[in-house]
């Protein structure tokens, strides 16, 4: 590639390899024979599955680690032969950025530019454009732990920025944000780049963004299969992606499910009620020997970055074999009709005077998907723990699987199963192990902790990393593990918090699929996301913002209340947003079910 404006590149990776030996002694070649260069003054996305290499490549820039093999210059400094000078010219923000949450905002921004010389004159002229362009000047002398998620990532970019780097180097830096919180970020990174002229390269498990930049590198196990505008990428599409509206008496979550299960198809996922789907070629007639499609009505859609990216994944030897297959448990959950398994009403939680939830109520059927959304503090978590016994409430009614949570939360725990936003594995112990531990704490034991064991061994198909420890596996995997863990015991209900952040489209695509195959054997599902996209996989959705729902009901209702431009179609992201600011701004104090009974 030519750099912009005849400059030289930012960044020159030539034949780049880089190993790392697991715990059983097995060798992973995390890169592969690299190459790739970033242009000055551009925004450079590198995505890729779990394991790709995209960390590995960001720290082997940032100087924090030395190929094995090849060459890798930033800047012109050969990285390996001068890491240190690398580091004084460039902005290095990782996925866990390291802010002091016993400091203020203010504090942690001088600690920064104390490390990096900052002299007072450069902060008194920098600080104020940095509190500007993150929107924390009001929150200057607030704690960085008392900061919600979107809010520490800006303090950290700030962090990053205090210096002017020449390059600014950003891991997943929107993982575990809202969707707000990662608009703004967004509009930060745009305003470097276009207004500062300053180069980015970032990686992403949010294939949108990859379609905002100027470059994409798409990585497979440590090889580049594909560099250059997303344009390209998105052109592989043209001419293989439509439009399924399922049939009657259908629902597009399973039309997508059965989709998945053909080999002519390439991926399918649920858009605003319909199914949108990628045949592995072209062909004249969209429905042609696909059984599943048989009476739904198609049309044309227009291809796009995630489009290509999936044919491209999916038709590469490693990553062309299907999707792991449904979870299929050995005793569905008793059905009991139509009944309410989870009834929520005017829930209340306080700490002190504050209020992290506040008067909430809905209801959940057996076998439902529900979701429930909001942005960073929006009272989900607290929420999500006093479902799962683990908090109690302040006032309010609380019944999960007919038992009153408030007199009886032991009991009600043997029923559901929980996944945490952090999961919560024992990072040192085998994936075995962890099992092990998982399935006492359930009071499995003798034969049936070995039967429990075995199938979720099969299910999940963890068996080939049986002795690897947790903390070292891909990030796909570390989420089936948490998942068999919290079905060990067979629960009627699952509680999923945020499960999905951070994964992989791949990895999302095969959670849901999991999910979807449960809800159908009659486990209910409660789960939170800042993927919207995965809200159309829910049966109903409740968005919460402020201890408060502002709006419920099943996704097609809550699109309604999206503002899109004209002659597009309302996306659960562009309605998640006109809720969430409408009630910010007053214009909704009071909660609403966008569809009938909540």
């Amino acid at each position: 590639m030519s750099a912009a404006g005849g400059n030289p590149p930012v960044l020159v990776g030539r034949d780049i390899r880089k190993t790392f030996r697991r715990h059983t002694g097995d060798v992973v070649k995390a890169l592969d024979a690299v190459s790739l260069e970033v242009g000055p003054g551009m925004l450079t996305a590198l995505v890729g599955p779990d394991g790709a290499g995209k960390t590995t490549l960001i720290r082997l820039a940032a100087g924090l680690m030395t190929a094995d093999t090849g060459e890798l210059k930033v800047l012109d400094i050969d990285v390996a032969a001068d890491p240190q000078q690398v580091q004084e010219r460039i902005g290095y923000m990782p996925q866990r950025f390291g802010l002091y949450e016993d400091l203020s905002v203010l504090e942690n921004l001088n600690l920064y530019a104390d490390m990096h010389g900052v002299t007072a004159a450069e902060r008194r002229e920098r600080y104020p454009r940095l509190m500007e362009m993150t929107a924390l000047g009001r929150f200057t002398d607030r704690l960085a732990g008392r900061l919600s998620g979107g809010m520490k990532q800006k303090l950290g970019l700030a962090c990053t920025l205090v210096r002017l780097p020449e390059l600014l180097l950003l891991d997943e830096p929107t993982v575990g944000v809202d969707p707000l919180s990662r608009r703004d970020l967004w509009k930060i990174i745009r305003q470097l780049v276009h207004d500062q002229g300053l180069t980015v390269l970032l990686s992403t498990s949010y294939l949108d963004e990859a379609e905002r930049c100027d470059r994409s590198v798409v990585l497979q196990e440590g090889r580049v299969l594909a560099q250059g505008p997303p344009a390209e990428l998105s052109r592989k599409a043209a001419g293989r992606t439509f439009l399924a509206e399922p049939p009657a008496g259908q629902t597009a979550r399973g039309l997508q499910a059965r989709l998945l299960d053909d080999p002519g198809i390439v991926d399918a996922v649920p858009e605003g009620g319909q199914v949108r789907f990628v045949r592995a070629a072209p062909e004249a007639d969209p429905v042609a020997s696909v059984g599943a499609l048989q009476g739904a009505a198609v049309v044309p859609a227009q291809p796009r970055f995630e489009d290509g990216f999936m044919i491209l994944l999916r038709g590469t030897a490693a990553a062309g074999q299907a999707l792991a297959g449904s979870t299929i448990l050995d005793r569905p959950p008793e059905r009991y009709g139509d009944e309410v398994v989870i009834e929520v009403r005017d829930l209340v939680r306080r700490f002190g005077s504050f209020a992290a939830v506040d008067h909430v109520s809905f209801e959940v059927r057996p076998g439902a998907i529900f979701g429930l959304l909001g942005p960073n503090g929006a009272g989900k978590t607290t929420t999500f723990r006093m479902l799962c016994g683990l908090l109690p409430a302040t006032s309010g009614t609380l019944r999960v699987a007919g038992v009153d949570l408030r007199q009886a939360r032991a009991s009600a725990r043997q029923r559901i199963g929980y996944v945490a936003q952090k999961f919560s594995l024992y990072g040192p112990l085998s994936v075995t192990e962890n099992l092990e531990f998982f399935a006492s704490a359930y009071g499995l034991h003798g034969g049936r902790r070995r039967d429990r064991i075995g199938w979720a061994m099969r299910q999940f198909e963890l068996a080939r990393f049986a002795r690897l420890p947790s903390e070292q596996l891909p990030g796909g995997y570390k989420q089936r593990l948490a998942m068999a863990a919290a079905l060990l015991h067979q629960p009627e209900i699952l509680f999923l918090d945020e499960p999905t952040s951070g994964a992989d489209p791949l990895a999302r695509r095969e959670f849901w699929r999991r999910i979807s195959a449960l809800a159908e054997q009659g486990v209910t599902a409660i789960i939170t996301t800042h993927f919207l996209e995965e809200a159309e996989y829910c049966d109903r959705v409740a968005i919460m913002d402020a201890g408060r729902v502002l709006a419920q009901g099943t996704p097609a209702e809550v699109r309604r209340r999206a503002r899109p431009e004209p002659g597009r179609s309302p996306t659960m992201e562009e309605a998640f947003i006109a809720i969430v600011e409408a009630a910010r701004h007053g214009e909704s104090p009071h909660a609403a079910s966008v569809g009938g009974d909540a």
